[in-house]
C-alpha cells in the first residue's frame, strides 16, 4: 500500500524480514522476488505513453535488463558478513533517495514547462541507466528516484510521459534480477508467497486510497522509519 501511495516501501519489508530472522541476503533476495509483480501492474497500467516512447524502450531496456542480471550476480557473489555491512548505508541511501523524490519531480515539471519537448534519442543515456539498474538489481529500495532522476537529465519531456519510461525500465531490471534470484537457493518462499499476495491486496487498497490519504505526508514517514532503521543497523 505504501508503495502505491508514496514509495518506499521495501525500506518497511526488508528491515522486518531480517528482524524476523531472515539472513540479510536471503531477506533482500525474497524481498525483490516478492515485490516484483507490483512493478508489472505499475507499467501496464502506463502502456499507452510507453506506446508513444518505443524508440526510448528499445534503447534503454537492454541496459536496464543487462544491469539488473549484474546486480543480481554481484549481490548473490556478495558474503552475507559483508553485506550486512553495508545493509544501513543503503537504507539510509534508499531514504534520502525517497525524501529527495519529491522536489525531483517539482524540478521536472518546471523544466519541461520552459521547453519543447526533445524527441531525439540519448545513446549517452544509456550507460546511467544501466548503473542505476546494478543498484536495482543488488538493493532496489529508491531504484525509481535514481531512474527518474537519469531522464530527466537527458529528455526534456512531460513528468507523466518520463514517469512511465520510470516505471518500464524499474520493471525490467527488477524482473531480470527476479529472474537470476528464482534459480538460486535465496529465495524463502513461504516467506514470498505471503507477501506477493498481500502486495496485491496492499496494492489494490492503495489504488483506493489515492486520494484519501496525503501522499507527501506518508513518504516523510517512511523516510523517518528508514533513518530509524539506518541507525539501529549501525548501533548494531
Amino acid at each position: 500500500m505504501v508503495n502505491a501511495l508514496a514509495g518506499g516501501g521495501t525500506l518497511i519489508t526488508f528491515p522486518l524480514l531480517t528482524a524476523f530472522g531472515l539472513p540479510a541476503v536471503v531477506a533482500n533476495v525474497t524481498n525483490t522476488v516478492a515485490l516484483c509483480p507490483g512493478y508489472f501492474g505499475a507499467t501496464f497500467a502506463q502502456r499507452e505513453l510507453l506506446k508513444e516512447q518505443a524508440n526510448r524502450l528499445w534503447l534503454l531496456l537492454p541496459a536496464a535488463l543487462l544491469g539488473g542480471l549484474g546486480g543480481a550476480f554481484l549481490l548473490l557473489n556478495t558474503g552475507e558478513r559483508l553485506f550486512k555491512g553495508l545493509v544501513p548505508w543503503l537504507i539510509l541511501l534508499a531514504s534520502l533517495l525517497l525524501a529527495v523524490g519529491e522536489p525531483l519531480k517539482t524540478w521536472l515539471k518546471k523544466k519541461s514547462a520552459h521547453r519543447k519537448v526533445d524527441k531525439q534519442e540519448k545513446l549517452v543515456a544509456i550507460l546511467p541507466v544501466g548503473l542505476a539498474a546494478i543498484y536495482g538489481g543488488y538493493f532496489g529500495a529508491g531504484l525509481s528516484v535514481i531512474v527518474l532522476a537519469v531522464l530527466g537529465l537527458f529528455y526534456n519531456d512531460s513528468l507523466t510521459r518520463l514517469n512511465a519510461l520510470k516505471q518500464a525500465i524499474a520493471l525490467a531490471a527488477n524482473t531480470a534480477a527476479a529472474v537470476v534470484f528464482l534459480f538460486s537457493d535465496q529465495v524463502y518462499w513461504g516467506v514470498a508467497l505471503v507477501m506477493m499476495v498481500s502486495a496485491l491486496a496492499g496494492g489494490a487498497a492503495g489504488g483506493k486510497l489515492a486520494n484519501k490519504i496525503n501522499a507527501s505526508v506518508l513518504r516523510w514517514l517512511v523516510v523517518g522509519i528508514g533513518l530509524v532503521v539506518a541507525t539501529l543497523y549501525f548501533i548494531k
